[in-house]
């Protein structure tokens, strides 16, 4: 596995791992905590990944708990991004909440779930309209003096707001949905990055799945977030099956997958990309590693995006009550 480096000189490697979906959001949670600590270390100890992404939402709670419990033991060859920014009541989202008392709160509660001594990169989870980004990004600052945080990060986040963050601390990383399927950061987003020096981390880099060829139904399990994203609808869902049929025929004859044409093509943006798979099996971690492996070439690259821009793609990547919470 090689590494990559992203904004502040923050170096990871090449793949991530996404652990949201460990403990939510994809059908019945896993039976064994045991097991699901075992994929994360295996994924450091024999996959070479060592940039693990959690929040204090998924669960909510328990997923950072997972996370800190699996990496303690590795805690030196590893680096965890972690989230603030949700109001969470009884267990459920209730809003944003990004003021600053309240950040140095999540601040101090994550770094007790996950067992670190410092958050090595702290993302505002989605931009709060309530809260000044000036005051977030004030706040972080004063988390990094205080030794508590390393690195600051925006997710979700439009060009201007990542500027404005930018003049008052140092943003590190972006992260936002980006795949052959969500082309959203292109136009503002990454080349706001590439000018400030600030590193992207495209979340559902494979589609949550779709990318893969492995999703032929509209129907998914009950507790699946597939069920509420308007692009996963039976209809769209057909529309949608020309892009995931040309990514399939290219890895048949470069004798690869899917997912790792998906992730090839991620990783050819930009050197400053690093995707953030997530997974619950070993094998995947093996698949998803061995995408820095496929080359792509230019005219493949070129391919790839022009079938895109010529099919599209039927739906939005959220429900209505989703999209009013990206690009502000």
């Amino acid at each position: 596995m090689h590494t990559r480096t992203l904004g502040q000189g923050l170096e990871v490697s090449a793949i991530g791992l996404g652990c949201m979906g460990m403990s939510q959001s994809y059908g019945p949670n896993p039976g064994d905590r045991g097991d699901m600590i075992g994929v994360i270390r295996y994924a450091v100890e024999e996959a070479g990944i060592d940039f693990f992404d959690t929040a204090e939402v998924y669960g909510p709670y328990v997923n950072e708990e997972l996370v800190g419990e699996a990496l303690r033991p590795l805690r030196d060859r590893v680096v965890i991004a972690t989230k603030f920014g949700w109001d969470i009541q009884d267990g459920k989202m209730a809003g944003t909440n990004s003021r600053p008392e309240q950040i140095r709160r999540v601040a101090d509660e994550s770094l007790g779930r996950l067992g670190i001594d410092a958050i090595d990169l702290f993302y505002q989870h989605r931009v709060d309209p309530d809260v000044p980004i000036e005051d977030v990004a004030g706040a972080v600052a004063e988390l990094v003096e205080a030794g508590k945080v390393r690195h600051f990060g925006l997710s979700e986040a439009g060009a201007g707001t990542i500027r404005r963050a930018h003049a008052v601390h140092p943003v590190t990383a972006v992260q936002s949905e980006y795949s052959l399927w969500t082309r959203d950061p292109e136009p503002q987003v990454l080349p706001t990055c590439a000018e400030l020096g600030i590193g992207f981390v495209p979340f559902s880099p494979l589609g949550k799945g779709f990318l893969t060829g492995t999703v032929s139904t509209s129907e998914f399990a009950e507790g699946d977030i597939r069920n509420t994203i308007p692009r996963f609808a039976a209809d769209n869902l057909d529309a949608n099956q020309a892009l995931v049929d040309q990514v399939r025929a290219l890895a048949e004859d470069k004798g690869v997958t899917p997912g790792q044409i998906a992730l090839a093509w991620l990783l050819a943006q930009q050197a400053w990309i690093v995707p953030i798979p997530g997974t619950r099996r070993p094998e995947r971690i093996d698949e998803n590693a061995g995408a820095t492996q496929v080359a792509l070439s230019a005219d493949e690259v070129a391919d790839l995006d022009a079938l895109a821009a010529r099919t599209g793609v039927e739906g939005d990547r959220y429900n209505p009550a989703g999209m009013s919470m990206v690009g502000l």
